[in-house]
């Protein structure tokens, strides 16, 4: 019975670990070209994102809501993207000065 219950508990803690994807963080900074308040997402013009994106333009969705309301068209910001295997978002974004 006790290495059944061993047994239980070792593939749950296995199955937990397997399903668990690995959250990547990586700062960003681009200009603001286009908004979507519908789906809350921003088309950023950005450099490389760190190992995981090129330099390109792409729309980002923004969590939450309360950062999404900091952004306007034609704002230069710096931020974080946060990447969950395919799933990704940016937030903490702060308006700065065009260099």
């Amino acid at each position: 019975m006790t290495w059944r219950i061993l047994l239980v508990a070792v593939a749950l803690t296995l199955a937990a670990c397997a399903s668990t994807a690995q959250v990547k963080r990586y700062p960003m900074e681009g200009d603001v070209k286009a908004l979507d308040a519908a789906s809350k997402t921003a088309t950023i013009d950005a450099g490389k994102i760190g190992d995981w994106m090129e330099a390109m333009t792409m729309d980002y969705p923004v969590k939450p809501d309360a950062e999404f309301a900091k952004l306007k068209v034609g704002d230069h910001i710096k931020a974080t993207v946060v990447v969950e295997d395919v799933k990704y978002y940016v937030t903490a974004i702060t308006v700065v000065a065009k260099n």
